[in-house]
């Protein structure tokens, strides 16, 4: 139904734009016209109204508390949707940006992720420049698109930073193009139109993040610099902050339904979907959905593979991570406890039961959840079972 939707929205707009360019009218005469007469605002508007339907989808929950964090959940898209595409837009002059982040999430946000992004263009060159730091994992993907437009976002090009030639302090320089280079090349097509920096952290306590900057080459001077706002660049950026607004919780509310046929247990997810939709080509994710009784706990049982990095999370039915600033609602490779045998056992539980790895439902007795392994050698299941809390 939303492809369905979001096609039938871009047919209409080719058959519109079509119609203009018969009257004679050009895409910068009607985006003025919308501007000045208050259309394309009307319309953002109102598709922020009709994004309200993705909290009433079927097997939606419908208690107070869902819905409450349902609606602060949309108010945050919207905020990520006009940082994107309207404060951030202009692939003339890109800005390295965070609009997933402690208080903005989406599509089971990595607790471990520092997430950063940038419009691109792929029929332009750019450079980012880097110094490494200490944080525990670092990559760079071009992908197609951009949420605003509706689709997912396929994957045009990847690079992780054990493949980046670096100075003896960590620094080094990304060539972002089309055109193939020597080394240090993270590749585009014609359609890429974003860039999702994802640097993983082993403990954020004492790791500090790459410090990176993006900036368009190969070009007169006079082209890198900021664009001006036009009304095309306005009417366009609300458009796309409404797609998103309207399509990507739509999108995880059906994951959600989908994950509650298999609640309380991990089953692998389908990569090429969870490329479809953005996802790191070297991630194996396990999404489902969790629901518990005051008097239960669920355990989780695993021995992780050899692997980059591994961490396992509690989200909200909306698929948002929990709030891990002020509870421990996720754990990793690196601040998990093992067993002699290098197995981790961790209980999902509504208090604390006095032993390692305790993950907080932080006030929730049901949601989504995510496993995943980085770069592993192998992907073995992890096992589930409820239990009650007073058998431990």
């Amino acid at each position: 139904m939303r492809r369905f939707a979001i096609g039938l929205l871009g047919a209409f707009r080719r058959v519109s734009l079509f119609v203009l360019r018969v009257r004679g009218k050009t895409h910068d005469d009607v985006a003025a016209q919308r501007v000045v007469s208050g259309q394309s605002w009307n319309e953002f508007c109102d598709s922020l109204k009709a994004a309200g339907a993705a909290l009433n989808f079927p097997g939606a929950p419908r208690d107070p508390f869902s819905q409450a964090e349902g609606y602060r959940y949309l108010s945050r898209l919207t905020r990520a949707g006009l940082t994107a595409f309207v404060e951030h837009a202009d692939p003339n002059a890109p800005v390295l940006h965070r609009v997933v982040d402690e208080t903005t999430k989406l599509g089971a946000d990595n607790p471990d992720n520092f997430y950063l992004t940038a419009a691109l263009d792929g029929d332009y060159e750019y450079k980012i420049t880097g110094q490494r730091n200490d944080i525990a994992y670092l990559s760079f993907g071009t992908q197609s698109g951009n949420y605003g437009q509706g689709g997912g976002l396929p994957p045009t090009g990847y690079i992780e930073s054990d493949e980046i030639d670096m100075d003896p302090d960590g620094g080094f320089e990304l060539v972002l193009s089309s055109t193939p280079q020597v080394s240090n090349w993270l590749p585009m097509t014609p359609e890429t139109g974003t860039l999702v920096v994802r640097q993983t952290f082993g403990d954020r306590v004492t790791e500090t993040p790459a410090d990176l900057t993006i900036d368009r080459i190969n070009c007169p001077a006079d082209e890198r610099r900021p664009s001006h706002l036009t009304a095309r660049a306005l009417d366009e950026g609300l458009k796309k902050a409404g797609t998103l607004v309207m399509g990507a919780p739509l999108l995880f509310a059906k994951w959600a339904r989908d994950f509650s046929k298999h609640s309380n247990e991990l089953p692998m997810f389908d990569p090429d979907v969870s490329l479809a939709a953005g996802g790191d080509p070297n991630i194996t994710y396990y999404h489902s959905h969790w629901a518990l009784a005051p008097d239960e706990v669920l355990l989780i049982e695993a021995t992780p593979p050899e692997c980059e990095h591994w961490n396992f999370q509690l989200n909200n039915y909306w698929m948002e991570s929990l709030d891990y600033r002020h509870f421990t609602i996720h754990t990793n490779k690196h601040l998990a406890h093992y067993e002699a045998d290098g197995s981790v056992r961790l209980i999902v539980a509504h208090e604390d039961p006095g032993l390692p790895n305790w993950l907080d439902t932080a006030g929730h007795t049901s949601g989504t959840m995510c496993f995943r392994w980085v770069r592993a050698a192998e992907h073995p299941q992890p096992g589930c079972r409820v239990v009650k809390l007073s058998s431990l």
